[in-house]
């Protein structure tokens, strides 16, 4: 895997592009009081949304591997970060909202476990330094 961001000079604050090995790209910025413009989200952003975007993946294929008839599933993560520098994510709750038919509790509960504990690299690495709580809510069709 690789990935490389660039500066786009001073003109631009403190704007990044990364580009990553997959050939897409992705904007960042700083808060306007560190000199960034509030052009793109933050690096810390990105790297909560990435680590949302791991465990949804996970739980969406653990179910459907399942054969659990599952339309949707919405992550909402809420961080807390360290007060001084390095600044890391210290306690991290995820919430599922997870939308299919017949799905049981105990199924949506397995496969968010399953991310959690074996699958889910991002959240995995980041629970060195933060303490990860979930729950979920499931939602008929």
């Amino acid at each position: 895997m690789e990935c490389t961001v660039r500066w786009l000079g001073s003109d631009a604050g403190m704007s990044f592009v990364a580009e990553t090995g997959s050939g897409h790209t992705v904007m960042m910025d700083g808060a306007p009081e560190a000199g960034g413009r509030n052009l793109a989200p933050r690096p810390m952003e990105l790297l909560l949304a990435g680590t949302g975007g791991c465990t949804a993946f996970d739980v969406v294929m653990i179910l459907k591997k399942g054969r659990h008839a599952v339309v949707s599933c919405d992550v909402t993560l809420n961080a807390e970060r360290a007060e001084s520098d390095p600044k890391v994510f210290t306690r991290i709750h995820f919430h599922y909202r997870v939308k299919g038919s017949k799905l049981k509790p105990e199924a949506v509960a397995r496969a968010i476990e399953l991310s959690k504990e074996k699958y889910c690299s991002a959240s995995i690495m980041l629970a060195q330094s933060a303490d990860i709580t979930a729950d979920f809510e499931i939602i008929e069709t």
